[in-house]
């Protein structure tokens, strides 16, 4: 997967640093030093990501590699992570070009518990049911984590783009028809379903309008 944001580098004695805005840890499913690479200015720049605290990393670029970047504006980043998805343990009946529905429509469907959002998103995508969901995911409430949404999706063969956006609550993203949306709730993240103009979230229904201020990124499924 790829993950595209805006951000600054901070030049320090190591190098130049840049801030990760998504926990590395739910995302990734990685942990130590990880291996990446970013497109920073149109140039692709091997990097590493190094551990700040509990899933928080920061993009550290060698000097050498910063030669002609403008360390003051905002970069669109664009960053590779091999290896970053989680993998379920079933074999798929399923594919993209045999994908368990046609993504036509939304039927709402409510978690019965906190804590089963990325599982009951994933049930409205593929029209299946919330327990089916959490035994292709295998995991239980508060355990959803992206890296596993994606990789359940992958399983019923829903096609999707690979790059994650992080909008960091920009007001003037323009969603596509369909997506998954992250906003975050304390520690954790809360997701949600965009299709065609309404809103699908587990916890509060159908909504007609959402304040993309809350919105930390999206990924888009496609239609």
């Amino acid at each position: 997967m790829r993950y595209y944001f805006e951000s600054k580098i901070v030049l320090k004695e190591k190098g130049g640093f840049i801030h990760i805005p998504f926990n590395i840890w739910e995302v990734c499913k990685q942990r130590e030093v990880i291996k990446a690479d970013v497109v920073l200015d149109n140039e692709i720049v091997e990097c590493e990501l190094l551990p700040i605290d509990k899933g928080d990393y920061m993009i550290h670029i060698k000097h050498a590699d910063l030669e002609g970047i403008d360390v003051e504006k905002v970069h669109r980043i664009l960053l590779h992570v091999n290896g970053s998805l989680i993998k379920v343990n079933h074999r798929s009946p399923y594919s993209v070009d045999h994908p368990i529905r046609k993504m036509d429509g939304i039927d709402l469907i409510k978690q019965p518990n906190d804590g089963l959002c990325g599982q009951t998103v994933v049930a409205m995508l593929a029209g299946v049911t919330i327990a089916d969901v959490i035994e292709v995911m295998d995991c239980r409430e508060w355990q959803g984590t992206m890296g596993r949404v994606i990789s359940a999706i992958n399983y019923y063969g829903i096609d999707h783009s690979d790059i994650i956006y992080y909008t960091q609550g920009a007001l003037d993203v323009k969603l596509p028809k369909c997506c998954i949306m992250m906003e975050k709730m304390g520690r954790f993240s809360h997701y949600l379903l965009h299709f065609d103009g309404k809103f699908y979230d587990p916890t509060l229904g159908m909504l007609e309008n959402y304040d993309l201020s809350k919105l930390v990124g999206y990924l888009e499924i496609k239609c």
